[in-house]
């Protein structure tokens, strides 16, 4: 069982709202493996959901006229495997209480609606339905080997991450390549993103990582940075290397978080716009066994 909390102040709100409306997609999917729970880090214990909130809810076949708010504490972590937090400030403060643990914030945050309207709440409400589809299809997708089927959404998804781009023909040439492993997150026959390595002599190179934009920030990109390097390691490869843009800070340091470092520095890598790359590298055995 897969356990996520839900995070925001009061839990009147936003994480009663998005607790209620997560139940109903998990149900629309008939998934019964994930949880959800909610809580908020100035909440009064056993306070009711805010009214619009009820209301809203309830357009969308959710009844939150149940919920009683409860408050954070350090034994939450116990039962959650990923905690949303609705903004990067209570991130923050989560974080200040466990640094490691997995916490996600929808892109931009999710403004407070209390005080607001109807519409306000039903504003709240849009984004954060947008958000749970697409965090669902984040924690339930598989990592499948590139295949022909997948080729021509892997191209779309080149043209809105690269100046230069992959093509088609490009990415197919791959399928036939002893030397290539394409991996691809997908979720119900939609791809999310990829990542393509290239090993020769026991020495892995990551030639691209991309997600699509709507997707990032949900922990994509780590799933298949993790799952490539660890296809180099089970493939006995000394290292798995890649380049990245210097001015690509948040790659960056993606990459430092799965262990990789800074090991050099390629003068006008790219093109469009012409810039130095950064040569990160894992090193995947220990040094005296190299």
């Amino acid at each position: 069982m897969l356990n996520i909390t839900f995070v925001c102040t009061g839990n009147t709100c936003r994480s009663a709202m998005a607790e209620g409306l997560f139940k109903k997609i998990l149900s629309d999917r008939g998934i019964t493996d994930i949880s959800c729970r909610s809580c908020g880090l100035a909440a009064y214990t056993g306070d009711e959901a805010s009214p619009q909130a009820v209301e809203v809810c309830a357009e969308r076949g959710v009844d939150l006229s149940v919920h009683r708010a409860t408050v954070f504490n350090e034994y939450i972590f116990d039962e959650t495997d990923i905690m949303v937090c609705m903004t990067e400030g209570h991130k923050g403060a989560v974080m200040s209480v466990k640094p490691t643990f997995r916490i996600l914030v929808p892109e931009g945050g999710v403004p407070d609606p209390y005080g607001g309207d109807a519409e306000i709440y039903r504003n709240c409400a849009d984004k954060l339905e947008v958000f749970l589809e697409r965090f669902l299809d984040s924690i339930t997708m598989d990592i499948v080997p590139m295949n022909e089927s997948l080729i021509g959404q892997i191209a779309e998804l080149e043209k809105v991450s690269f100046s230069v781009p992959w093509s088609e023909d490009g990415l197919r040439s791959e399928l036939t390549n002893d030397t290539a492993h394409f991996l691809v997150a997908v979720s119900e026959n939609r791809v999310l993103g990829y990542i393509g390595v290239h090993e020769i002599c026991g020495e892995a190179y990551i030639t691209n990582v991309a997600v699509y934009p709507e997707y990032r920030r949900l922990g994509i990109g780590e799933t298949l940075i993790d799952a490539a390097t660890h296809g180099a390691e089970i493939r006995n490869c000394d290292f798995i290397s890649l380049e990245v843009r210097i001015s690509n800070t948040p790659a960056i340091e993606l990459y430092k978080k799965r262990g990789y470092n800074i090991v050099g520095q390629r003068k006008s890598f790219y093109s469009n716009p012409t810039e130095d790359a950064y040569v990160m590298t894992k090193y995947l055995k220990d040094c005296e066994t190299q």
